[in-house]
């Protein structure tokens, strides 16, 4: 699906003009983690403070969120649970956040436990990311290990006890670390608050349902989508004016006369696949409820092509 910039009439979906653009990502290092609770009000808890600060790598170092909830019978140990998936752009990035995160926002957590939501051993994932590995010294020594083999783990996979106030927190050793793919976005355009607001909502909701992905920025939606570089020499992203409404006779725009609002969702995904998917059901989402109300265009974010490899264009992505 990595097409060319060739410009291809794309139909309006429900009255909503869909933009012949292209979503310009690239290269991540990414991880799924699970966190469970002795009820779903606990492991919730732990997933949202593991979940913060952690929209953009541009100040974040991290960008991670809840994959979906999970029921008892999905989870190691029986309990209610939520998967997180993490991206970062380095490898080593993602072995100094996930374990910094465990140790102050799910350690912390009552009742919680922490396991890989990455199946197999090193002999399938090589690359490894520390969870109890790290977090076990809080143990002072009284930590206990147990190790299970499987098929999926001829080699052992292993499991920390540490002993805490309400009984023990119970992590898995570590977890493996795949490729991912940063970037991905669409842009809604409105006349209103109210109507980009409606639709963005619409296709987090939809987009939710699928797995392998996240939309790491507040309610999945980002407000203040930027650009690569800035007159000011310390800063290397800064405000897409050519977006900002309020800007229009003062800089060059892409916004057109009935555009007031425009908001950007950003996707991160664990393969091409699974974004440009998540980029289909989500656009389709928006127009059903905004056409006619408001939302009047869809399009998509790049730099030309020189910021990343991984290119959605919108006419293939809606195919």
């Amino acid at each position: 699906m990595n097409g060319s910039d060739m410009e291809v009439s794309i139909a309006p979906v429900n009255g909503v003009a869909i933009e012949s653009e292209f979503a310009e990502a690239f290269d991540m290092k990414a991880t799924r983690v699970i966190i469970t609770g002795h009820d779903r009000q606990w492991a919730l808890d732990g997933a949202r403070a593991m979940t913060g600060f952690a929209t953009s790598v541009i100040a974040c170092g991290i960008e991670m969120a809840i994959e979906r909830e999970l029921s008892p019978a999905e989870t190691p140990d029986g309990r209610p649970g939520f998967a997180i998936l993490a991206f970062t752009v380095s490898g080593k990035e993602l072995e100094k956040q996930i374990p910094r995160r465990i140790g102050q926002c799910v350690l912390t957590c009552p009742t919680s436990a922490m396991y890989a939501g990455i199946q197999g051993d090193k002999s399938v994932h090589p690359k490894r990311i520390p969870m109890g590995k790290t977090i076990r010294y809080f143990g002072d020594g009284h930590q206990i290990s147990k190790v299970t083999y499987d098929d999926a783990y001829p080699r052992g996979q292993r499991f920390w006890r540490v002993p805490v106030m309400d009984g023990e927190f119970i992590c898995e050793h570590d977890v493996g670390r795949v490729d991912g793919i940063g970037g991905g976005n669409f842009l809604l355009l409105g006349d209103s608050v109210d109507a980009v607001s409606t639709a963005c909502r619409a296709a987090i909701d939809a987009m939710g349902k699928l797995p392998g992905i996240i939309t790491p920025f507040p309610g999945g939606v980002a407000r203040s989508g930027s650009k690569v570089g800035s007159k000011y020499p310390a800063l290397f992203a800064s405000t897409n004016h050519a977006f900002c409404p309020t800007l229009k006779n003062a800089t060059e725009t892409l916004l057109r006369d009935d555009e007031t609002v425009a908001m950007e969702i950003v996707i991160d995904g664990l393969s091409f696949d699974a974004i440009a998917e998540s980029m289909k059901v989500g656009i389709m989402a928006a127009c059903e409820v905004g056409g006619g109300n408001g939302l009047l265009r869809v399009t998509a974010g790049n730099y030309g092509g020189k910021l990343g490899k991984h290119h959605f264009h919108l006419a293939e992505v809606m195919q």
